[in-house]
């Protein structure tokens, strides 16, 4: 029995060291240059044509890996990039190449300042601009959307579904209407009534550069189901992106109002599409999330090959707010398929 037991132990110990090793000899290439030439930290500025003009559109890659490439889409709609650094914490000890893409009108790329633009089909072709140009493909492309990059994300799922090897739609549901009726029913009642009048009464005045405005609603809205982080604790790149968010994109997109969508996006729905999607996906929420986690475990339960992971500590940031469970269920699922 001793000796089986010893034989036993020799093969664990001779796999551990195996796995260890292979990790280690994975590392180089990862982060060997991918290209040659003047060395820029993988940035590459894309040509798009849109509305018959060419824009540039700021990309950036972290890492090398042949056959797991995630790209991601920020959310507002009008934030850059920049939110999604975190995840340059998590993600390259598993060599998963990361890229960066700041959505036309956003971040480092062009910002044509034209209503014209701020267009969910525009956005849709966009993507697929900058999916031929970085050459991804079904062998390689996993698309992350967070927020209004989950509305995103799924409109491009719906037309260009064939070219996805995985989708995650993060913190976003696929109806419009439904969060519309998630925000009254549910968000508006767990503030103060008082408050949530005042706040109210200045959206229907459109006085939204009232300083009283963002005043009542950073403790009341946004600590509450933004990101659940003391607002004195917020990480840099969640408020610098704050603070460089293109207004004119979001007002247009989303509505001056936190409390729904009155913008374009307003009758957007895409829940009939769901049992359609023919690659797997992972739906994430968070439990204090502006998105309503038993609606979004209903989507996953549409799709075919889909996951649902909730954050349970988790707001609509749930990659800030509840870090631990975001990551290790995103990087299960990537490394899974």
């Amino acid at each position: 029995m001793k000796k089986y037991y010893i034989l036993f132990l020799f093969t664990i110990i001779n796999a551990c060291n195996y796995e260890i090793n292979r990790n280690k000899a994975s590392i180089p290439s990862y982060f060997a240059q991918s290209e040659e030439g003047i060395q820029d930290g993988n940035v590459r500025v894309l040509k798009i044509n849109t509305l018959d003009t060419i824009h540039k559109i700021w990309t950036k890659t972290i890492g090398n890996n042949s056959n797991k490439k995630l790209l991601l889409l920020s959310g507002g709609p009008g934030c850059s990039h920049e939110y999604f650094e975190c995840f340059e914490s998590f993600l390259p000890e598993h060599g998963i190449e990361i890229i960066y893409y700041d959505q036309l009108g956003t971040g480092h790329s062009d910002n044509p300042n034209d209503t014209a633009y701020w267009d969910l089909n525009r956005y849709v072709e966009e993507v697929e601009q900058v999916r031929v140009q970085l050459k991804l493909d079904k062998s390689n492309f996993y698309l992350l959307g967070h927020s209004w990059g989950g509305i995103l994300a799924m409109e491009y799922a719906v037309k260009y579904g064939n070219n996805i090897k995985g989708l995650i739609i993060s913190n976003m549901m696929a109806s419009c209407p439904k969060y519309d009726q998630y925000a009254e029913e549910y968000l508006s009642k767990k503030i103060d009534q008082s408050i949530l009048d005042t706040i109210k009464r200045i959206e229907k005045e459109e006085d939204f550069e009232n300083p009283e405005y963002m005043r009542l609603l950073l403790p009341n809205f946004y600590n509450q189901f933004i990101c659940r982080i003391p607002l004195e604790e917020w990480p840099e790149p969640l408020t610098r992106c704050f603070e460089k968010l293109n207004h004119s994109l979001y007002v247009t997109m989303q509505g001056p109002s936190e409390f729904g969508i009155s913008g374009k996006l307003e009758k957007w729905d895409r829940s009939e599409y769901l049992k359609d999607f023919n690659m797997p996906v992972l739906v994430i929420g968070g439990n204090f999330d502006t998105m309503d986690p038993d609606y979004l475990k209903w989507m996953s339960q549409q799709i075919k090959n889909s996951e649902f992971l909730l954050c349970t500590k988790g707001s609509h940031m749930s990659m800030y707010d509840d870090q631990e469970r975001y990551f290790d269920g995103l990087i299960s699922f990537l490394n899974k398929h």
